[in-house]
């Protein structure tokens, strides 16, 4: 299958995922490899930790830059929307269970998450087997926007704003948590629309 320029964007955004992944699972120390680390106005700043920051902006950009060809070029496939949304999943939901695994992040935060997407994801196939579409909501544009700078920020030691002591990046990840709930909320709201009661 011949793919065209925004599923390639995509695919590009999957396979960068699962590298920033690989990064920050490996045991380094275990294998002998330490990486640098540097004391930001009392924040620790791991290279590994920038290494993978600068794989995750780059893989966010994309985001946004495949929907707008996708739109602007009218190139929207089916297999665009199937991976775009795999690979969103694999970038911040892999991302979010370590940052919680390594204790940077609360527990509730990829717990919330994870269960807002399945939540998400079963009722687009209730509302999808009504033939109906599903469009993406803007609190749901919004949470990826504050999740996606929010973890960015927190993989660079929230620099530049831990300066001035204002801790940006967890208040947008709190912000991109609660906002995954409200769209999710709403998703299940218009599935209910759709459900058949009858026996």
């Amino acid at each position: 299958m011949k793919m065209n320029l925004p599923n390639k964007i995509t695919i590009s955004r999957i396979i960068l995922a699962v590298i920033m992944i690989f990064l920050m699972l490996i045991p380094w120390y275990d294998l002998g490899i330490i990486f640098p680390e540097y004391i930001i106005n009392g924040e620790i700043l791991s290279l590994r930790n920038i290494i993978a920051g600068t794989i995750f902006l780059i893989a966010s950009i994309t985001d946004f830059i495949d929907g707008y060809i996708a739109r602007s070029r009218n190139l929207v496939t089916d297999f665009g929307k199937i991976t775009d949304a795999i690979a969103d999943k694999i970038l911040v939901n892999g991302l979010i269970i370590i940052l919680a695994y390594e204790r940077m992040i609360p527990l509730v935060v990829p717990v919330v998450i994870v269960i807002r997407d399945i939540v998400v994801d079963s009722c687009k196939m209730v509302i999808g087997s009504k033939g109906k579409a599903v469009g993406a909501s803007i609190l749901g544009k919004i949470k990826t926007i504050c999740m996606m700078v929010g973890l960015t920020l927190l993989l660079f030691a929230n620099v530049p704003f831990t300066y001035i002591d204002f801790p940006l990046d967890k208040l947008l990840i709190l912000i991109g948590t609660i906002l995954s709930v409200l769209s999710g909320s709403q998703y299940f709201l218009e599935a209910t629309d759709n459900f058949n009661y009858k026996k």
